[in-house]
Order: C-alpha cells, then structure tokens, then sequence
C-alpha cells in the first residue's frame, strides 16, 4: 500500500467511527464520549476489564460499515476481546456478539456490518438502527507486586 492509500484507509475509519459514534477506551479520536469501566479480578493472575459506552446509529445512515477498535493494556495470553452490542428491546439479551483476537502490539478491531444491499433488488437492510449499549470485555494481567526489589 502506498502512502496515499494508507492515509485514506484512516480518513474513511475515522469518518466511519464519527458516524456511527462507536466510542472505545484508547480510540484513537479526540472525541469525548461518555462511557464507564468496571474491573473484576479473576484470580490471583488476571482480572476482567469491562467498558460500557453507547453507539448511535441514524436512521438515515447510508454507509456499509462499523467499527470497534481499541487496546488492550498488558493482555492476558489466550484471550480475545469480546464485545457485544445491546437494545433496549432486547434488554438484556445481546443483539449482536464478537469475539475478536488481540494483535501482537495489543490492538484489536472489529468491522460489522450495519447496513445491506441486496445485490439483485437494490432493496437496502439496516441492520443496525437506533442506540445501542457496547460492552467490551477484556482479560488483563493483574500488576505484580515485587517487594523484594525494593
């Protein structure tokens, strides 16, 4: 890929992201979002890091595509992000479940669909509509204390 390439691949993403307002702790935007972290440990090695934000997509959308993209600090080995999308006509029952692999610099990225056109009717499917509650959930090693350095 050329450099030209490249930097329209991020201008799309980022455009993408605004649009659908996926916010993700360590997104790489300027955006401020509202969103909430809770951390549950899990045993005396790793802990559960869970992230509530919000999406929003228009009902007039008309791009193809949405994204979740983020870090992961300090990742526990074998263990993917999992993010899962939920209504309020759901309640608690996610409309939508990923499970997505950890990058070897820690990032991951998932791309969904959130909008389909049927090829032979030209007939356009929203997929995704309306708000939606994302939670994200990542594994981490808990901090090692080492007393006996100091």
């Amino acid at each position: 890929m050329n450099h030209k390439s490249v930097e329209r691949t991020r201008t799309i993403n980022t455009f993408v992201f605004g649009i659908f307002s996926i916010a993700v702790l360590f997104a790489a935007t300027e955006i401020s979002y509202a969103e909430s972290q809770s951390i549950t440990p899990l045993n005396d090695e790793i802990s559960l890091q869970k992230t509530t934000t919000t999406m929003s997509v228009p009902a007039d959308n008309t791009l193809p595509w949405g994204k979740v993209w983020g870090t992961v600090d300090d990742p526990a080995q074998d263990y993917p992000v999992i993010i899962q999308f939920f209504n309020k006509e759901n309640g608690n029952i996610p409309v939508h479940v990923a499970q997505v692999p950890i990058n070897s610099d820690n990032t991951y990225e998932y791309k969904f669909r959130v909008r389909d056109i049927d090829l032979e009717t030209g007939k356009a499917t929203n997929i995704f509509a309306g708000d939606y509650t994302v939670k994200i959930f990542k594994v981490v090693n808990l901090p090692h204390e080492d007393l006996d350095s100091v």
